[in-house]
């Protein structure tokens, strides 16, 4: 992969980070080209600092992209009209940061993995606001979110549960336990990527394995399976994102992303096509920007040194 000139250190992930600042994009000569021209010549492809241990991906109302670090915590912001970012978070030692979302009071709602915990940070800062633990660090893993009304939804890839953490940084947590078709497999991931239904009344669940979707009911966890047409399963299912009745599953060691129509009462999928790319290298997550899907490699099949490289990549919807 091409590299530019500001390639992060790994000491900078492992050591301690900085909030760093950024800049805003701009050059001349463009001041008559169309958004939709400038946002064409927007990089596809971006770095991330050595070591960092990628996962999850959010972009808010405007166009930067949040990472998360498997490593420490720590979280990175690179600008999309560049590709340049930095940190702004630097994270704490035995963190992890996960699946992560961002609202739009600038509040990022972080799965915290293996530590059982829901991290809010103030990205205006860059400081922890709070901490909600979830559920024992033991036997479980708090691997993504969704905002939804007052609510941060979380999943436990370990547990057949799913916890309401109340959005700001005050409130009582919510355990909605998962009943009705849903299938947990002992010692493997199941609940992983979530997102909101088209109706905004319900949650759709991906289990990694065996590879099904589910339309959970939130006022009584029952989750029905959704019938897939023109697809066996979803498995390596990671993460979800959905725009209108169409949803994007990303299915991380299949390098892939399959396209699916909902129907209007979220009970079948149908598979209308995949997206695959050279430049796919395991990824997780995916967060949309415009006519845009944009992805981190995590890079699971690869040794997870605090050398190894790490990238983001971007995919036309």
């Amino acid at each position: 992969m091409t590299w530019n000139h500001h390639q992060p250190s790994r000491r900078t992930v492992l050591g301690g980070a900085a909030v760093a600042a950024f800049a805003v994009a701009g050059s001349a000569g463009t001041a008559n080209a169309s958004p939709a021209a400038l946002a064409a010549a927007w990089p596809t492809e971006f770095p991330l600092p050595n070591g960092f241990l990628p996962e999850g991906i959010t972009i808010g109302r405007k166009p930067y992209a949040y990472m998360g670090s498997r490593a420490n915590g720590a979280v990175y912001r690179t600008d999309l009209r560049t590709g340049k970012g930095g940190f702004i978070y630097e994270g704490a030692a035995g963190t992890a940061s996960i699946g992560l979302k961002l609202d739009h009071d600038g509040l990022l709602y972080i799965a915290g993995g293996g530590g059982g915990t829901a991290r809010i940070v103030d990205t205006h800062t860059g400081r922890l606001a709070t901490t909600y633990q979830l559920t024992e660090a033991t036997g479980h893993f708090v691997n993504d979110v969704i905002l939804l009304g007052g609510l941060a939804w979380f999943t436990d890839s370990r547990d057949s549960v799913l916890y309401g953490v109340p959005r700001g940084c005050d409130g009582e947590i919510r355990s909605l336990p998962l009943g009705g078709d849903w299938v947990q497999t002992p010692n493997v991931n199941n609940a992983n990527g979530i997102v909101d239904t088209p109706d905004g009344r319900g949650l759709i669940v991906v289990s990694s394995t065996p590879g099904k979707l589910y339309h959970v009911n939130l006022k009584t966890g029952y989750a029905t399976e959704i019938a897939l047409n023109g697809a066996d399963n979803v498995v390596n299912g990671d993460g979800l994102v959905r725009v209108g009745r169409t949803l994007y599953v990303v299915q991380n060691r299949l390098n892939l992303i399959s396209v699916f129509d909902l129907d209007a009462k979220v009970t079948t999928a149908t598979l209308r096509r995949t997206i695959t790319d050279p430049r796919f290298d395991v990824p997780t997550t995916a967060a949309r920007w415009g006519d845009r899907l944009y992805l981190v490699n995590a890079r699971f099949t690869s040794p997870q040194t605090p050398d190894t490289t790490f990238n983001g990549v971007a995919v036309s919807l």
